[in-house]
């Protein structure tokens, strides 16, 4: 063993290195993997499962990353030596990659271990996170780092040894490490002082940590303190002595309002909190305060005295809901900004009206005030008189205060005014209002929710990614979610420059006839989305002359009405609309032929049923033709199973945008892309294409994105996309590709700006041809290091192409062919000198014998194959019929034909005992040219004969034999289907017990010929060939 190892292993290694040298120079492999390197030297390592941080190759370029995200993996040790090739490393993300028990998914116990020069190896290190790990104490730290987070950690003692040195730092969050999701023996504890060491800190977050009391000792240079949700129930001077530089102060949650909790929560204690009047007053840069979420029930002008720079400040989900009507805690704040009063109410009380108190007139720089959740039911003239004047108000807050009567006019007297939220009342149309004398009066107890009324908004229809936002114009209404059923112009009087409004998911049923917004001659955004609205009239929106948006999508109710018509002619009384929403409205019969419009530039008409629409004949065939500088049409699920050259050719030739998502389209006409010269952008993602094969992309198109995903292609021709040199996006994520080759792109492969193959079942054999192509176009491969996955083999599935190289791997098969074919060779070369030495005579006389018995053994082997000519098939429990079979049928078969004699298989005589009833059964039939049936009637058979039968026939399917004959001793009896149909075939295989004894000796001999005859012999060939033995 000893000379031909050491023989063979120079050899090994000069292949290896062969074949290593030609997979480099087929291309670089992804320089950072199994990670992904993005823009500004950030390599993305998130949601990888890694277990350990990743050492990169020496040939990447490690001195350019800055940035390293490991965020959500399983690393739960990290060494001195992890980061020492990362020179230039500044931002270092470990989030959640060891988490808390409690903060465990699966509560599964977790303790990272972190060695005490991981991070002073890096002295570059300017942001770290470490939160959402199970830590217990500060690790050690290099003196460069400016952001440190330990939030959510199991840290809970901080005293000046654990920030020694961080001089640089300014930003420290420590939330969370001790609260119900993340529960504690004790509080966090900081000792005295423990931060007083950190010179330039000015950011410090202490949320949730059940702290009671201010930390003391605080550096002077903070000016973001966050301590929100927490048990500080007094404040007073000296808990923020010294902290003079503070702009934003955060003590919201700490003496909670717990009947609007969304999670657990601890009363507050009756009397607290307790403010000092003069806790704020030397904190004279304080620019933002929260006291949200405190159980107030008054204002004391006192704490905001002094407060000359607060521009923000949070009061919600207080008790406040009297004090607003009447406070003078307002009076000096006129740098005041954005105030926030929202979920002030009274318990189980909504009331009839609301006036704001008279201080608010001094807060001459407000901007944005949020008065939603206070519960009141009525919007007049007087509830926002003290806010009329003040030249700065830009948005107001009104939502969810379950209003059923608002003086909308109201809002036409705010000459700043941008944006009112009225959405998620009751308002259910115009009324006259009485102005309001008391202050807040008229009391009703209503029951009310008493859990988490700050819902979300609800989820946005896709159709508003294709509308403009209101976000720019200078006057928003958003009415959405209420009760309306009419509009009505008096609604709207003093609105004039009113340019957005929103009246989506309310419950308007009219018919608009284009008097509804008369007084709205600015509008130029309208949403009507989710109502029912009748379009008939022709003069529909007509008296907004600016109307530049208009949604009327999900109004499907009227449409879905039998025999009613709809009347779309008014689009073309709009000179200035360019943008229509008509998606999910069901759209399928009886509405106008033509949609005509010169200055339509978008359409959305997803969700319809233009399939329908397109199948009465020419009627709808040029519906959208009449759109002359239409450049974007949404046809997304239309139900179009297929899509003629024809409806693409009456499409409007100015079109850029089609698209044809989530339909059922599995065949494309791509040459009629010539149809429509302008097409920039085609989305056919999410139908049922299985292959590119029918032709390609054609010569000259415009096409620059297009977007193939989620279908179930499997096979691409050679060339489809060549000859689309303007295509620079091309989508072909989650298909059934299991391979990408370079000859479906050309010379297009190095104009991609973006080829996106994820989610497809690559076949990751060895040498697999795409992962070179891949490695050429990979800077426009998204996620290609940790996002593109093989399907197959199956110890690669789900796995990284790049789980191994796919050019160094050996074929397994390959290599076990290789050494079968060496051993053969190597053996015969050594077995046949040998033999030929010493037993050379022998050989040659046992080849010869052999050469002579194999044709002999042959014949004979072909001579006695089957042991019975025919095995016998009766029921035993008629005795007429087995007296037949034994003492007729076996006596003229066996005995009297002599040198012809047959050979029958007879249960009771030839199966073997000891033998199951199916392994006798089964060798009888396959041991027997024919299975002879003999039947005193065809009506119905079960038993043996059933089991015979599926026999005989499952021999038809496997050896394409039909051994199948059939002695029916009764022929006047009912003939079942299967009888008649085979004396149609075949007719030499039923035989009939004649009734005259004359007939009988024919019988005898068509049996004898039925038996030793193959039945393919006997079938009509005016209806088929019959079955054939294979050649």
């Amino acid at each position: 063993q000893g000379p031909c190892r050491g023989a063979l292993h120079p050899l090994s290694l000069l292949v290896q290195a062969a074949v290593l040298a030609v997979a480099l120079a087929q291309g670089a492999l992804p320089a950072f993997l199994p990670c992904e390197l993005q823009r500004h030297g950030l390599v993305n390592c998130n949601w990888l499962f890694l277990k350990s941080v990743p050492h990169f190759s020496a040939a990447a370029p490690r001195g350019n990353v800055t940035s390293l995200s490991l965020y959500s993996n399983r690393i739960h040790h990290l060494h001195d030596s992890d980061f020492v090739h990362l020179s230039s490393l500044r931002h270092l993300n470990l989030k959640w990659n060891c988490p808390p028990t409690s903060l465990s998914p699966m509560h599964f116990p977790c303790h990272m271990t972190i060695e005490p020069h991981t991070f002073l190896a890096v002295p570059t290190l300017e942001e770290l996170n470490l939160s959402y790990n199970s830590i217990t104490t500060v690790p050690a730290l290099p003196s460069s780092l400016v952001s440190l987070s330990l939030s959510h950690t199991n840290i809970l003692v901080l005293d000046p040894a654990s920030l020694t040195g961080l001089h640089a730092l300014r930003f420290l969050f420590l939330d969370g490490n001790c609260y119900y999701k993340n529960p504690c023996p004790q509080a966090l504890q900081v000792a005295p002082g423990a931060l007083l060491g950190l010179g330039n800190l000015m950011h410090l977050s202490l949320k949730y940590n059940n702290l009671t009391m201010v930390p003391r000792g605080l550096p002077p240079s903070l000016e973001y303190l966050l301590l929100s949700y927490n048990h500080i129930i007094t404040l007073a001077p000296e808990d923020l002595a010294n902290l003079t530089a503070l702009r934003v102060l955060d003590v919201g949650g700490n003496c909670r309002r717990c009947d609007h909790a969304r999670n657990p929560c601890m009363e507050c204690p009756k009397g607290f909190p307790h403010l000092h009047p003069d806790t704020f007053s030397h904190l004279s840069h304080l620019e933002g305060l929260v006291l949200k979420d405190s159980s107030l029930y008054d204002l004391n002008p006192r704490w905001f005295r002094g407060l000359s720079n607060l521009t923000v400040l949070d009061l919600s989900e207080n008790f406040l809901y009297d004090c607003i009507t009447k406070t003078t805690a307002f009076q000096g704040l006129a740098q005041l900004r954005r105030l926030n009063l929202s979920f002030n109410y009274h318990k189980k009380v909504s009331f009839a009206h609301l006036r704001l108190a008279p201080s608010f007139r001094s807060l001459l720089s407000l901007q944005q005030l949020d008065m939603h959740g206070i519960f009141f039911r009525s919007l007049s003239e007087t509830t926002l008189q003290s806010l009329a004047h003040l030249p700065m108000l830009q948005r107001l807050h009104l939502q969810m205060n379950f209003i059923n009567q608002a003086q909308l006019s109201i809002f036409g007297a705010f000459p700043g005014l941008q944006y009112v939220d009225l959405s998620d009342n009751r308002i259910s149309g115009a009324t006259e209002l009485m102005a309001a004398t008391g202050e807040m009066d008229g009391g009703e107890r209503v029951w009310l929710p008493s859990g988490d009324l700050a819902l979300g908004p609800l989820d946005t229809p896709s159709s508003k990614g294709f509308m403009p936002s209101c976000k720019t114009l200078n006057f928003t209404l958003d009415l959405s979610r209420n009760n309306l059923a009419t509009i009505q112009p008096e609604m709207f009087a003093r609105l004039s420059r009113l340019q957005c409004l929103l009246l989506s998911r309310n419950s308007i049923s009219q018919a608009v006839n284009g008097s509804q917004f008369v007084p709205l001659t600015s509008l130029r955004v309208l949403d009507l989305s989710h109502n029912k609205l009748d379009l008939y009239h022709g003069r529909s929106f007509t008296e907004l002359p600016q109307l530049e948006a208009l949604d009327l999508s999900y109004n499907s109710q009227p449409f879905s009405m039998q025999g009613v018509g709809h009347n779309l002619s008014f689009v073309a009384q709009l000179p200035t609309l360019r943008y229509l929403s008509l998606a999910h409205n069901d759209i399928h019969s009886r509405v106008s032929q033509q949609l005509c419009s010169a200055s339509l530039r978008a359409l959305d008409f997803s969700g319809n049923a233009l399939s329908q629409m397109w199948a009465e004949g020419d009627l709808y065939l040029h519906f959208f033709q009449g759109l002359r500088r239409l450049v974007q049409l949404d046809l997304s699920q239309n139900r179009l199973h297929t899509l003629l050259p024809r409806n693409l050719d009456n499409l409007p030739k100015s079109l850029r945008l089609l698209r044809l998502r989530d339909n059922y389209l599995a065949f494309f006409n791509w040459s009629s892309l010539v149809l429509l010269p302008k097409l920039e952008a085609l989305d056919l993602a999410g139908n049922q294409l299985k292959a590119l094969s029918n032709g390609s992309l054609p010569n000259g198109t415009q096409l620059q994105r297009l977007d193939l995903s989620s279908n179930s292609i499997s096979f691409v021709a050679s060339g489809f996309f060549a000859l689309a040199t303007r295509l620079q996006e091309l989508n072909l994520s989650a298909n059934a590709l299991k391979t990408v080759e370079p000859s479906w792109f050309g010379s297009l492969a190095g104009v991609l700006k973006v080829l996106d193959v994820t989610g497809n079942p690559l076949h990751c054999a060895c040498g697999a041809t795409f992962v070179d192509f891949l490695l050429e176009v990979q800077a426009a491969v998204p996620g290609l290091p940790s996002h593109v996955k093989c399907g197959s083999p199956g110890q690669l599935q789900g796995r990284s192409i790049f789980a191994q190289d796919l050019r160094l791997c050996l074929d397994e098969a390959l290599s076990w062919d290789c050494f079968g074919l060496t051993l053969l060779t190597v053996a015969l070369g050594l077995a046949v000198p040998m033999l030929h030495h010493l037993c050379a005579w022998d050989l040659w006389y046992c080849f010869h014998l052999c050469l002579a018995w194999l044709p002999r053994r042959g014949r004979q082997r072909g001579a006695d194959a089957l042991r019975y000519d025919a095995f016998v098939v009766f029921d035993k429990t008629q005795s007429a019929v087995a007296d037949w079979v034994y003492n007729e049928l076996r006596v003229r078969l066996e005995e009297r034909r002599g040198r012809r004699a047959l050979r029958l298989c007879l249960e009771e005589r030839d199966w073997l005992p000891g033998k199951t009833l199916f392994e006798n059964l089964w060798a009888s039939v396959y041991s027997s040219r024919k299975t002879l049936f003999v039947l005193a009637h065809t009506d119905r058979v079960s038993g043996l004969l059933r089991a015979s039968f599926l026999l005989a026939q499952q021999r038809l399917l496997e050896d394409r034999k039909d051994v199948v004959v059939l002695v029916i001793l009764r022929p006047n009896a009912h003939r079942s289907r299967y009888v008649r149909l085979r004396q149609r075939l075949c007719r030499q295989s039923v035989l009939l017990w004649p009734h005259q004894p004359s007939g009988q000796r024919s019988f005898w001999a068509q049996l004898g010929t039925a038996l030793t005859r193959d039945n393919h012999h006997f079938y009509n060939q005016n209806f088929c060939r019959g079955p054939t033995t294979a050649e």
